[in-house]
């Protein structure tokens, strides 16, 4: 009796390189983190990274991105190694994209693509779902001419120019059309979502902002007794959540909104600002920073900046650094000794003027404190806001 085969019928990840580029403007190690962040997104997306390339340019190469010689170099290695996808740390313009996907002949992605997959994949909400289809036409739009590169391959063929530019126009009207329609169903649900906060009365309104993957959403989680979803991977939380809070038998709203990130593409911040609508509104901010990470005051800046975009910075702010159970920092104090955590808490409460705090979210180290801290900052805003109201401190 012939023995049965048995054949393996999980879906293998895709095998993915990514590319970046070393300009003056951005070195070796700065473009090193840049590539560590996008090998995160890959993984968020379900794939693969396999290698990573660098090429040290001036300015980006407007034909190919990285240059001629270094595409071969990429060729070889794909087709030697069977790679899936190729994707670029930074957005590629239509040429570029055209140019690339025609010499490696493997799926092509620069980082805004990758970022609108992943948004695709984890919008839940109607209003999620709408932004992201907005951003996903608006970056397929100056795009539509390499949907039609088939017809390149027939040469002369009688007829074959005209009917391509003019698909391409209907298409181009299309998307149009359907980007009217969504700007207008997002201007319906911001209405809807307005007159929901004006519903919630007068309530303080806490909101928790910081980089993609600090902990935001344990955070809430734990403040809030609910079950928010959390998971270690990049933009877990797309759609903003509200909950009510009561610590000390004083009452306030506390919202949980999207992760920033470096290089986040310009017209998906600007989908995006109606969901940050809640960080807007709020009277006080909870700035989570993942202390253990390597970069953390970069991501820090880049938060500060997307805070500065939508007119939020100058609220009251309570720094969150979380994480402190995995902190690890090669660096030395004065005295030639390991820099700790209770150092860079000298450190940055002597630089800083705004309250912060030094916790672990997984660990509950110092969650009290935390409590005691919000409560301080929500009490203080709601004497101002309530100053006859005694029954609740």
């Amino acid at each position: 009796m012939a023995r049965a085969k048995y054949f393996d019928t999980a879906i293998q990840p895709e095998r993915a390189v990514l590319v970046g580029i070393i300009t003056p403007a951005e070195d070796e190690e700065l473009e090193r983190e840049y590539l560590e962040e996008l090998a995160f997104l890959v993984d968020t997306a379900g794939g693969e990274t396999v290698f990573s390339f660098t090429q040290k340019v001036q300015k980006p190469d407007r034909s190919t991105f990285v240059g001629s010689g270094k595409l071969d170099e990429i060729k070889d290695y794909v087709n030697a190694e069977g790679i899936d996808i190729v994707v670029f740390d930074d957005e590629l313009s239509p040429t570029q994209l055209r140019n690339i996907e025609r010499e490696l002949k493997v799926k092509i992605l620069d980082r805004s693509n990758l970022i609108l997959d992943i948004f695709a994949k984890r919008a839940k909400s109607a209003q999620a779902k709408t932004q992201v289809e907005l951003a996903q036409l608006q970056y397929l739009l100056p795009r539509l001419t390499r949907l039609w590169t088939h017809l390149e391959r027939q040469r002369g063929g009688i007829g074959m120019r005209g009917p391509g530019e003019s698909q391409i126009e209907t298409d181009r009207r299309l998307i149009l059309n359907k980007v009217s329609l969504l700007k207008d169903k997002l201007k319906a649900i911001d209405k809807q979502n307005e007159t929901q906060r004006k519903n919630r009365g007068q309530l303080v309104r806490v909101a928790l902002v910081g980089y993609t993957n600090v902990g935001k959403s344990t955070i809430m989680n734990m403040l809030s007794k609910s079950d928010v979803f959390a998971e270690d991977k990049l933009f877990a939380t797309l759609d903003t959540t509200v909950r009510k809070v009561v610590i000390d038998n004083l009452p306030f709203l506390l919202s949980d909104t999207v992760g920033f990130i470096r290089k986040l593409p310009h017209h998906l911040v600007e989908c995006f600002k109606s969901t940050l609508d809640e960080v807007r509104e709020a009277d006080v901010l909870l700035h989570v920073v993942d202390i253990s990470h390597p970069n953390f005051e970069d991501q820090i800046s880049a938060v500060n900046e997307t805070l500065k975009d939508i007119g939020a910075l100058d609220k009251p702010i309570i720094t969150v650094f979380n994480k402190i159970d995995i902190f690890q920092n090669d660096r030395k104090d004065e005295s030639g000794q390991d820099y700790t955590i209770k150092d860079f808490e000298n450190s940055w409460m002597k630089k800083n003027s705004s309250p912060a705090i030094f916790i672990s979210a997984t660990e509950r180290d110092n969650i009290e404190e935390l409590r005691h801290l919000v409560y301080k900052e929500v009490v203080t805003i709601h004497k101002s806001r309530y100053p006859h109201d005694n029954l609740l401190y």
